[in-house]
């Protein structure tokens, strides 16, 4: 059985759907009598960040082929040329190959696309892995000029992606409403986001507790763009916690330059360019506080952020700025953490003030969530579609 992986990203890329991607290549490379072929992008989630790899190579049963995107930052039009160089370079490299199933994993809609394009062109079953809902979120992100003219097309190509699919796996139950209520007669599956293995053992060790006076410390780490709206809490929030609380932002984004245009005079707020994996680590480890926050957007009510599941396998306290099934999903299933309503510096205070600032045992989290044993089941539910 050949099987055509169509992922945006892919190690040793820096996002969330790289780490899923990669680990479900990871578990469909043991599935017997498979070959997969992964056609993908060189690294370019950051453009601050460019780590080496090959535009091919070969893993035992597994191809990947790397597409070269042109250079871009995080605007909406640079976007929409990578995606098109990935749509058009990938039918491609993918013109000569037969497939017995198609999976695409995508977040912004068009990879989805992509799959059904190439499945309706080897009459192959489509799976596809769906991050976030792209048509519901761009009415929130975007001006409502720019919505106007968009979204037609945009509910055109998702009801043709959508309506092609023979199987669609949903990252977040948050997003069963409109998948269900639009496209009733697509067989789906709930395969979350989980724990990677770098993860696994932080938590085994105790770590001693974090000492009631001096210097602690509030670490983000991920994406500054819009969709996180950092700039709408961490001015107001820096300037109110006390100054005992040094807040550390490590990544990249659209709306980076937006946040240091609004933290200037704040002593106890730094921005850390985006780091390795292993070193993303250590700073998780040596922070006191893990903090999360999506934009207040309706559409965000639906997701669960992937990085719920790396913070918590730290043991550490957590402040989660997040609504809807976020918020459930923490207050259900994340012990010592706190939740406060997005943009809300005061809630966040309050929350803040609820942490207990010790390790917490996450060990039956751990065990319920380990992203291998979720990708081998999503990968024994992909081949059986072939």
């Amino acid at each position: 059985m050949k099987i055509l992986v169509l992922s945006f990203y892919f190690k040793p890329d820096l996002c969330a759907g790289s780490f899923r991607t990669t680990a479900l290549v990871e578990q469909l490379k043991q599935q017997a009598g498979v070959e997969i072929d992964v056609v993908t992008t060189m690294p370019n989630r950051y453009a601050s960040f460019n780590e080496g790899a090959k535009r091919e190579e070969v893993d035992g049963n597994v191809r990947i082929r790397r597409i070269d995107l042109p250079s871009h930052e995080s605007g909406m039009l640079d976007q929409i040329k990578s995606f098109k160089t990935f749509y058009q370079q990938a039918k491609k490299l993918v013109k000569n190959e037969d497939y017995d199933v198609v999976f695409a994993t995508s977040s912004r809609l068009f990879t989805a696309f992509l799959g059904a394009r190439v499945a309706k062109s080897k009459k192959a079953p489509l799976y596809l892995d769906i991050r976030d809902i792209f048509v519901d979120t761009i009415k929130d992100v975007l001006s409502p000029k720019v919505v106007l003219v968009l979204k037609p097309m945009l509910s055109a190509i998702e009801k043709y992606t959508f309506s092609s699919a023979n199987h669609i796996n949903l990252v977040s139950k948050g997003f069963a409403g409109y998948f269900k209520a639009r496209y009733p007669k697509v067989n789906y599956s709930w395969f979350t986001n989980g724990i990677d293995g770098e993860f696994l053992n932080l938590s085994t060790t105790e770590n001693e507790p974090v000492p009631q006076e001096g210097l602690k410390r509030l670490v983000y780490a991920g994406n500054i763009g819009e969709g996180q709206g950092l700039h709408t809490i961490l001015p107001e929030f820096a300037n109110s916690v006390n100054k005992d609380l040094q807040i550390s932002v490590i990544g990249d984004g659209g709306r980076k330059q937006q946040l240091v245009d609004s933290i200037s005079g704040l002593t106890n707020l730094e921005l850390l360019p985006p780091v390795n994996r292993q070193e993303l680590i250590e700073e998780y480890l040596d922070a006191d506080i893990l903090f999360l926050h999506l934009n207040d957007y309706p559409a965000f009510e639906k997701v669960l952020p992937s990085k719920i599941f790396e913070y918590a396998a730290t043991g550490k306290p957590i402040l989660a700025g997040v609504s809807g099934y976020a918020a459930e999903f923490i207050k259900s299933e994340v012990s010592n953490a706190e939740v406060f309503y997005p943009g809300d510096h005061k809630g966040a205070m309050d929350a803040l003030s609820k942490l207990e600032l010790v390790h917490t045992d996450r060990s039956a989290f751990i065990g319920k969530y380990t992203r291998a044993n979720i990708m081998k089941d999503m990968s024994n539910s992909i081949v059986e579609l072939g």
